[in-house]
């Protein structure tokens, strides 16, 4: 089974779809699109359910719930699988490796959109489990950025898939911005402690592992801009998270008098993400 999770993806869902028709079930889980999202899962025939958003780790499990065989795999609505992967896979169904259990799971690489172009071949490409056996497999609890947990071991496919969610440069700032606060509720649930030091400190490292160590440079100034975004994406999280400790411990110390009355950041942003 593939299964996706989906809210207004019109754009991207007809690549997506159309990368997993080797499926022998494909499953969309939608939050009531307004869009064309219906009406193209209507042309792929999938299975359609539609349940309002739980967030992003609950709505992918209960996206799973709904599958019916034993291997899964789960794409983002924004994402696809190569012809490389989907023949890699085909030959594990082949072989009756998957059937048989031999592991429990496999990781395999996301190339990724850097606005105007594609990630290079050099680029150092992340791996994420995304194929597993259903029944050792849920997922976390996270606001953003839900991943998969399997109980046994894991192996690593070479084929890759495509992630095309960072279109243009404002479109991945946006994300930034509201995943950062997601994060910070979660962190926040967690009494995680803000440090300045940290604010400081880790956004230049995260650029210096980015654009070298994983080979940002190249894609050109593409990958210099999104090592950038990418550091002020860490340096957000951090600001955010001691921007409301700071209102906690002070409130309205620093105000004059007769100023508005001041609301808790997280709260003046509590806003899906």
């Amino acid at each position: 089974s593939v299964f996706v999770t989906t809210y207004n993806n019109a754009d991207t869902l007809d690549a997506c779809l159309t990368s997993v028709a080797f499926a022998d079930e494909v499953l969309v889980l939608d939050s009531f699109s307004t869009d064309a999202t219906p009406e193209i899962c209507d042309r792929h025939g999938v299975r359609f359910v539609q349940h309002a958003f739980l967030g992003y780790g609950r709505q992918k499990q209960l996206a799973l719930e709904h599958t019916v065989h034993e291997w899964v795999l789960f794409l983002d609505a924004d994402e696809m699988v190569s012809e490389a992967l989907a023949g890699e896979i085909n030959a594990l169904r082949a072989s009756a490796s998957l059937g048989a259990a031999k592991m429990c799971g496999y990781t395999m690489p996301r190339n990724e959109q850097v606005f105007w172009r594609m990630s290079s071949a050099y680029t150092r490409k992340n791996a994420y489990l995304r194929l597993f056996y259903r029944e050792v497999g849920h997922f976390d609890d996270m606001p953003v950025h839900a991943t998969v947990r399997v109980n046994g071991k894991v192996g690593a496919l070479r084929g890759q898939f495509f992630h095309f969610g960072e279109t243009d440069i404002h479109a991945k700032v946006a994300k930034v911005n509201a995943y950062s606060t997601g994060l910070v509720k979660d962190k926040l649930r967690k009494k995680q402690r803000a440090s300045p030091w940290v604010m400081m400190l880790y956004p230049p490292l995260f650029f210096v592992r980015s654009f070298f160590f994983k080979r940002g440079f190249s894609n050109g100034w593409a990958g210099f801009i999104a090592s950038v975004v990418g550091s002020f994406y860490v340096f957000m999280k951090y600001a955010k998270l001691y921007e409301q400790a700071c209102f906690e411990r002070d409130g309205a110390r620093h105000m004059p008098d007769g100023a508005p009355a001041m609301r808790s950041p997280m709260e003046r942003y509590d806003q899906p993400v």
